[in-house]
């Protein structure tokens, strides 16, 4: 009777897939929601939408530090599967700490080709922040 001592090796594409499923988070898509306040103008609300899962990475290379110490908002690269087509200016918040995000590049730009193994998209997000009059402003 033959003992395995090694675990049998994993194709490149199953690790990777396992380290992106390993830090992925929930998240909600927030939606902007206009209506009229009876006086000439409207109200908007953000309400929540559809939940994803998304790895969040904070860019820390050379040139974001340099542009954060000069005003930029930090820069995140935000990683999810094809089928969640997040949009340029898309808002959602990460469940476990209700950090908001606004997408900064457009989801069909950075996908995997469709005879790739490999399921994700890339977009870029930077901080947001939700005021109480429903106006959205950058997070320095």
């Amino acid at each position: 009777m033959a003992i395995q001592i090694f675990k049998p090796l994993k194709s490149l594409e199953e690790n990777i897939l396992s380290l992106l499923d390993e830090q992925m988070e929930n998240c909600i898509l927030i939606d902007k929601q206009r209506t009229p306040d009876g006086y000439g103008g409207y109200d908007t609300k953000w309400v929540d939408s559809v939940e994803f899962d998304a790895a969040i990475v904070l860019d820390t290379s050379m040139e974001a530090r340099i542009g954060e110490k000069q005003g930029v908002t930090a820069v995140y690269t935000i990683t999810t599967k094809k089928a969640m087509n997040l949009q340029y200016h898309d808002v959602f918040r990460r469940a476990s700490d209700g950090k908001i995000f606004r997408v900064t590049s457009d989801g069909d730009d950075k996908k995997t080709p469709e005879s790739a193994s490999l399921n994700m998209r890339q977009v870029t997000a930077e901080e947001w922040e939700l005021t109480n009059n429903g106006q959205s402003t950058s997070n320095p």
